[in-house]
């Protein structure tokens, strides 16, 4: 009987150490607690915050995972950062971010919480640098490349994604010219790398139905200089709409404002951004103002690291990286870059057959968008005025 219970207990203790080396692991989801910080905004944002949020909720209620939101009181790395205190407080050890303001965030909070799983969405090598080589003393001058990120910050417990924006950029110029439309405009926000990605892509896509369709288009290109619209922007876009201009690819927080302002003016229409816009902006200035948007796949690029982390014990594929993600199907929906679901697709211009069949040429390689920002695109068929920026 001894040896039985001896045999026993050995065996209870083999198990145990069987499933803590599971926890260890990060396959066994009950270990874990998912938590999502917003950013300035709210879950009913429609925006970068609903997206996580919902990816985030439906992951966790499919796999019976603790899950909850936590808002910050304002807009501040500060108020950011005790979100996280909190959430770490209560037991959460994965913690969802979206949005390039978490940059200061990350480089804050995550060396606190070694044992945390960060997921950062949208955050780039350079909005690391910005805080992380400011908290050094040093002065960022916003080149990346000129940076050796692992000086600054430790990446052991962070997974950072990106998105190829030049891609999803090019789907929205190339849509926006097969639906018709000839006088095109790029209003970016700050000249950052990922809106000018949207902007050049723009560009592309733009020329390359051009050449398709065998016309010529107008193409206004600027920054505004900040993330925002106010009166003189609004006044470019008054210029431009006024000149001629019939759709707007507003690229760069709520800069579309302005954009919107101007265009509801004489019947214009917009193109919105990051996430499928339609939503607030035809509900804030009309029915149908928005043509498209190019999107970025918060949703697929949420709940998939949550699978594959949190159910198959696969962190050590994601920890370190800023994975840079764009088309991997012919499935629109399965990509990491897309154009909206709302998108006024026209029969005998530019359908969700077409939108489909242009996917499939760029996961098979036979689109190539180029992603080198150092200068403009060269165009055949579309000649881009450049105005530089407005404000600053």
């Amino acid at each position: 009987m001894k040896k039985f219970l001896t045999v026993l207990l050995i065996l209870t203790m083999v198990f145990a150490m069987t499933a803590c080396g599971g926890n260890d692991e990060g396959g066994d989801a009950e270990s874990y607690a998912v938590a999502m910080i917003t950013d300035y905004g709210d879950i009913t944002d429609e925006s970068f915050n609903q997206t996580t949020y919902e990816a985030c909720k439906e992951f966790c209620e499919a796999n019976g995972i603790k899950f909850n939101y936590f808002k910050p009181a304002g807009d501040n790395t500060a108020d950011r950062v005790a979100m996280v205190d909190q959430a770490v407080g209560e037991g959460y050890n994965v913690i969802v971010m979206p949005g390039y303001a978490f940059g200061g965030t990350v480089v804050e909070a995550a060396p606190n919480y070694p044992d945390v799983k960060f997921i950062v969405l949208d955050v780039s090598k350079g909005d690391i640098l910005e805080a992380a080589v400011t908290k050094a003393g040093e002065t960022y001058d916003y080149q990346p490349d000129n940076w050796n990120l692992e000086d600054y910050f430790d990446m052991s417990n962070v997974y950072c994604v990106v998105y190829q924006e030049e891609i999803a950029g090019y789907m929205a110029g190339y849509a926006a010219v097969k639906l018709g439309y000839e006088k095109l405009g790029f209003l970016g926000g700050m000249a950052v790398p990922a809106v000018v990605r949207y902007g050049q892509g723009f560009v592309q896509g733009c020329d390359a139905a051009a050449a398709e369709m065998n016309k010529d288009i107008d193409l206004n290109y600027v920054y505004g200089g900040q993330f925002f619209g106010n009166a003189d922007i609004t006044a470019v876009m008054d210029t431009w709409y006024k000149g001629g201009t019939e759709v707007v690819f507003a690229a760069g927080g709520s800069i579309y404002t302005s954009a919107c302002e101007a265009a509801v003016k004489v019947g214009g229409k917009v193109i919105g951004v990051d996430t499928d816009q339609a939503p607030i902006i035809d509900g804030a200035y009309g029915d149908g103002i928005t043509v498209t948007s190019a999107m970025k796949g918060l949703y697929p690029s949420t709940y998939n690291a949550l699978e594959d982390i949190v159910l198959n014990g696969n962190w050590d594929k994601y920890v370190g990286q800023i994975a840079n993600l764009g088309i991997i199907s012919d499935n629109p929906e399965e990509n990491y870059v897309q154009i909206a679901p709302s998108t006024q697709f026209k029969d005998g211009a530019f359908t969700e057959d077409d939108y489909k069949a242009m996917v499939a040429k760029l996961n098979a390689g036979e689109i190539k968008v180029d992603n080198n920002i150092a200068e403009m695109p060269k165009t055949t068929n579309t000649k881009v005025n450049v105005q530089g920026q407005i404000v600053g």
